[in-house]
Parts: structure tokens; C-alpha cells; sequence
């Protein structure tokens, strides 16, 4: 048995989240993960993702645990904004985009905000980040910025304006960037404004 756990372990050592799917490519038949869940060694956190007891998600881990389940998804908004420390807000959901003609995804856990970008959109200004050992497509701190002004309508103006003030104060900000991306979001007449205040 303790051979067993320490494979598990081994298991584990890259990133704390593993899928089904995963634990049968290492050799872990069906059952086997069945019998780990049942004596305790595995833990099941929903249906078909996995880790080792003893996981504690940090504040991110929810993010984590989507971008396990669905790696082409792009954490937004409201959720880029506080992974990026850029307002005081900790939404409930986790906010992704995913593409126009794409259908919303549907996951139990955890909850998710589903928006649609279009076109570049979706391409432009997105970054890899390691989350809990997990690589996860976020928007960068520009693109998180514009698309706050292109969603004011649903996230609320203030919250765009009070992160991009954060930004600025912070110095956190490439100007060209912003801009390109305020260009890509088509919002530069509704931003031109506040930027010019903050100059």
C-alpha cells in the first residue's frame, strides 16, 4: 500500500489537479480510482477531477479548476481583475470568454460567468499564468482594463474606471498596449477621456 500512495504522490507532484482521463493515462484503472476515493487516498473534488486529500485551494484555485477541465477558456473580467489585484471585488463566478459561435460550456462546479468575445478579441492580450500548477489563458492587465470599458454595461463603469486608475497608480500599465487594445475592443472614444484625465 505504501507503494500505491507514494505513486500517488508522484502522481500529484506537477499539479495538484488531475483529470480522469489523466489518472488512466498514468495506469490508474477505473476502479482503482474508485477504491483510492473510497479509502481515502484520492479526493474526488466533482466528477471526473481528482487530487490528493490534503489539496487546499488557495484564494485562485477555482480558477484553477476550470482551466483544468476547459484549457481553451479565457478568465476575464471581474476574475482578471482580482487575479491582477485591480479592484476589491471577489465575484462569485468566475468570469471566461469563450469564442461567438462557441456554446456555453456547462460545469457544476465551480460557478462561471460565461461571456463571447469575437474575432481577435479572444487572441489578443491573452497571457499564460501558473495557477496552482496549472497553466491558465487569463487577459493581461491592458486587455482586462479595455474590456471592462467594452463590458461597463454588465461589470458597471465605475469598476472599469477604478482599475485602470489602480493600473496607472501602480504603474502597471504599457500606454501603446492599452491603447492597442482599447483599438481591438473598439471602445478608444469611450476611454479616450479617462486616459486623458490620468495623463
Amino acid at each position: 500500500m505504501a507503494k500505491s500512495t507514494l505513486n500517488l504522490a508522484k502522481l500529484f507532484e506537477k499539479t495538484p489537479l488531475l483529470r480522469s482521463q489523466d489518472l488512466e493515462t498514468a495506469g490508474l484503472k477505473r476502479i482503482a480510482i474508485s477504491r483510492y476515493v473510497k479509502a481515502g487516498r484520492l479526493k474526488r473534488l466533482k466528477r471526473g477531477l481528482y487530487c490528493l486529500p490534503d489539496y487546499r485551494s488557495n484564494e485562485h484555485g477555482d480558477i484553477a479548476i476550470i482551466a483544468k477541465q476547459m484549457p481553451e477558456a479565457l478568465v476575464c473580467l471581474l476574475t482578471a481583475l482580482r487575479y491582477h489585484e485591480l479592484t476589491t471585488q471577489a465575484p462569485s463566478e468566475v468570469w471566461i470568454a469563450i469564442a461567438r459561435t462557441s456554446r456555453a460550456p456547462r460545469l457544476d462546479f465551480p460557478s462561471m460567468k460565461v461571456v463571447k468575445f469575437g474575432g481577435a478579441a479572444l487572441s489578443y492580450g491573452a497571457t499564460t499564468k501558473e495557477i496552482e500548477g496549472v497553466p491558465v489563458r487569463i487577459t493581461a492587465v491592458e486587455k482586462t482594463i479595455a474590456d471592462c470599458f467594452k463590458f461597463r454595461n454588465t461589470v458597471g463603469l465605475d469598476v472599469a474606471i477604478e482599475a485602470l486608475k489602480e493600473a496607472k497608480r501602480r504603474r502597471l500599465i504599457d500606454q501603446n498596449e492599452l491603447w492597442a487594445c482599447a483599438k481591438v475592443d473598439r471602445v478608444t472614444n469611450i476611454m479616450r477621456p479617462y486616459l486623458e484625465a490620468l495623463a
